[in-house]
């Protein structure tokens, strides 16, 4: 697992043993960043079920101004930690230690609105489900967000019709990389 491009760009990525982490794997990453095109740098980015930080740490590489990843494991929150220091952008970056249903309760009473939201979480445990009902009900985006979802590809979305609107998908092998954009917020 290395940083693909950006100012860490070949930098490698602190990964735990075993398989309590699933870290998005480098061409997943990639197919990600490159749909996302030129639209991280000077970002407001949120990396939900944050993993090693693989993706935050992308995001920062690239140019986002700043992220902040959400994260209760605690193996979990020194890997972070560690790939933020080999990749040099910590001072950028901030670490919700909690669950993320709760981490959207905190930012969106702070006000926090970001510009890209990065969700990876466990596959086929209902957390896509809850965490767009979550987004939905707390808002901590606009209308010119983007909401990148990986999940199973066995694993539908849940009805988003209203509150999000599939932009694309893209398969790579069991894994479905969404992008979705709010649909306008009802005053």
């Amino acid at each position: 697992m290395r940083i693909i491009s950006g100012t860490s760009k070949g930098k490698r990525l602190v990964t735990p043993p075993g398989r309590a982490i699933r870290p998005t794997s480098d061409r997943v990453k990639g197919s990600i960043f490159n749909s996302l095109g030129g639209d991280v740098a000077g970002k407001l980015v949120l990396d939900l079920f944050a993993g090693t930080g693989n993706l935050g740490c992308e995001a920062l590489s690239r140019g986002a101004q700043r992220v902040v990843f959400v994260e209760k494991g605690k193996h979990a929150l020194r890997v972070i930690n560690k790939n933020l220091l080999v990749c040099g952008v910590h001072m950028s970056a901030e670490i919700l230690n909690t669950d993320v249903s709760r981490a959207i309760r905190i930012l969106y009473e702070r006000g926090e609105v970001f510009d890209l939201l990065l969700m990876d979480p466990p596959y086929r445990q209902g957390f896509v489900q809850s965490t767009l009902g979550e987004l939905e009900t707390r808002p901590i985006y606009d209308e010119g967000s983007v909401l990148v979802v990986q999940h199973d590809r066995r694993e539908s979305l849940p009805d988003i019709s209203g509150g999000w609107t599939i932009l694309r998908q893209r398969r790579m092998g069991d894994t479905l990389t969404s992008f979705l954009r709010p649909k306008p917020l009802r005053p």
